[in-house]
């Protein structure tokens, strides 16, 4: 995804010179291109995350369209107060771009792991959160990002992501994707974990149902029309993140089916059970052991489908 994040930001960049890039010091490997093609458009802020921040939030301020770029927390936790004070209440045109959401860095730690992120980012009022599913996704939500006059946060994979669409048409912040039409059973997803979803759909098929499957490439706002039209015509919404189950996307799409004065679906968040991982291991590894791998997914469906 970030070499589609970058690739896409260029080709903005050389029509739109308002754009500007600035990195936390790191991504040189993958920045390359930006610097050479966009030279005074962009700026290494060192190894200064709230520095950086705040210098995105003046020149935003002064007429920019400012994109910030680093790994894991590093954009986001080690700079919320920065993104809270001087971004989002001055509803500065800042974009905080997050490479590696979730277990992504599963090997260097809890430290580098983003498993709270959008609970925490889209508890902040005047902030847009996006994580893209796969490729297309990714490229369509810089696009819109770029487009946005506002503060906003979009969580990436660091690459490798499946393409799952071929193009989307009419893309729009806030608005739900259909990947699987279906009956009975809806999954929701954000984010990368769309491939083990992919995983939990075929098992699903195998053993003779037909579920939905939409992608959420907007946590916030969150697609609340979709959220009610399945809740009133489904039996069961299963909501899948990479990411605490506390305050997430899960968390987003049962505060609409709360409110709801009638429904029919029974909600199942998946998610990472409120803890850190206390294990180093490669993504694949950890989304195994916490059970939001494909397979787990499936059978967590299967135990609720068969009482």
């Amino acid at each position: 995804m970030r070499d589609t994040f970058v690739k896409t930001l260029i080709e903005l960049a050389k029509k739109d010179k308002s754009i500007e890039l600035i990195t936390g010091d790191l991504g040189f490997g993958v920045l390359k291109p930006f610097w050479e093609q966009c030279p005074d458009q962009f700026t290494n802020a060192g190894i200064a995350e709230q520095n950086m921040t705040s210098v995105a939030a003046g020149m935003a301020l002064n007429g920019k369209n400012v994109f910030t770029y680093s790994i894991g927390n590093f954009p986001t936790l080690r700079c919320l107060e920065q993104i809270r004070n001087d971004c989002a209440y001055h509803d500065a045109n800042v974009k905080v771009v997050c490479i590696g959401g979730g277990f992504v860095y599963g090997s260097l730690g809890m430290s580098h792991q983003a498993t709270e992120d959008l609970a925490i980012l889209r508890a902040l009022p005047n902030v847009i959160v996006m994580a893209p599913a796969d490729l297309v996704e990714a490229e369509e939500c810089t696009k819109a990002l770029a487009g946005y006059k506002g503060t906003a946060y979009l969580r990436l994979g660091r690459g490798g992501e499946k393409r799952i669409h071929e193009k989307i048409d009419n893309f729009e912040i806030g608005k739900a994707i259909e990947v699987h039409n279906g009956k009975k059973i809806a999954i929701f997803s954000t984010g990368a974990i769309f491939e083990e979803v992919t995983i939990a759909y075929d098992i699903l098929k195998k053993d003779g149902f037909d579920p939905a499957v939409y992608t959420f490439p907007t946590v916030k706002p969150i697609d609340s029309n979709l959220i009610e039209r399945i809740a009133k015509d489904f039996d069961l919404i299963v909501t899948c993140e990479e990411h605490n189950i506390v305050g997430g996307f899960g968390s987003a799409v049962s505060e609409v089916v709360a409110e709801l004065p009638k429904r029919k679906a029974v909600l199942k968040r998946i998610g990472i059970n409120d803890e850190y991982s206390i294990i180093v291991g490669n993504q694949k590894y950890l989304r195994h052991r916490y059970g939001i791998d494909g397979e787990s997914i499936a059978k967590k469906i299967l135990e609720i489908i068969n009482g």
